[in-house]
């Protein structure tokens, strides 16, 4: 198969990122101007400007007020662990049993509510629009930044009226989906996980740090009792910071 050749705007654009990546427009250093850029490559103002554009929607650049454009530090990734394995207690917050073997300091901040399961959330369930969920939504951080958000749904029709309505409050408040669903004799046998990419939401860079046109990962999680789903999720984690790593037993 054959290419024909990159428009200009691409051209120029893959030469300063090649700049940047190789260090000769290091983290904090000022873009070259829109002028430079149309001199230096012999381009219109326009190519120009969508040049820039391109590294600004790849998160290479940011924009500052009234200052210009300049190239964004570069985070060293780090990992998300996501584990099949559980501890023997099996008690213990996912987010902290997943990071504990890598030093994180993790804590999280979440809120429960009743809702009306929106359409996409009943067909994840097998439930009918409009019936009751308790939606909890969650910051989780590490060292007090936040690195991860998650929103689940839980049908009212398995956790209604139980001790374990609330995710985290009551006696097995914090403790995972496994163990509180055990303790009304709702035994999960299978989870299923689909990993895909998106621009954040404002409010969600908003909270993660992040910058308008910057990608997250989502995490759609399902658990499963007798092939009757108990719980879903979306776990969002920033795509330029963090890796998503499974560990998971052979059988």
């Amino acid at each position: 198969m054959t290419f024909g050749e990159q428009p200009a705007y691409l051209r120029v654009a893959s030469d300063l990122r090649q700049k940047i990546v190789n260090g000769s427009l290091p983290p904090h250093t000022r873009l070259p101007s829109q002028a430079r850029i149309r001199e230096e490559y012999g381009v219109s103002d326009t190519v120009a400007l969508e040049a820039r554009k391109v590294l600004m929607a790849e998160g290479l650049v940011e924009g500052r007020s009234g200052s210009g454009t300049y190239v964004r530090e570069r985070p060293v990734p780090r990992r998300i662990s996501r584990s099949g394995y559980r501890p023997a207690n099996g008690s213990v917050n996912p987010f902290r049993q997943e990071q504990a073997a890598d030093g994180a300091r993790g804590t999280w901040e979440s809120g429960s509510e009743r809702e009306a399961a929106s359409a996409d959330v009943a067909v994840r369930l097998g439930i009918a629009p409009a019936d009751p969920v308790m939606r909890t939504r969650y910051v989780f951080r590490d060292g007090g930044e936040a690195v991860m958000l998650s929103t689940s749904w839980e049908p009212l029709a398995v956790t209604g009226r139980t001790p374990v309505m609330l995710p985290e409050e009551g006696p097995l408040g914090g403790c995972g989906v496994v163990d509180r669903m055990a303790a009304i004799d709702v035994v999960v046998d299978n989870v299923t996980e689909e990993v895909g990419a998106r621009p954040g939401l404002a409010e969600e860079l908003l909270v993660l740090g992040g910058v308008p046109g910057h990608v997250v990962m989502v995490v759609a999680r399902t658990y499963f009792a007798s092939g009757r789903a108990v719980e879903t999720a979306d776990v969002v984690i920033p795509a330029d910071r963090f890796r998503v790593a499974y560990h998971l037993p052979v059988r």
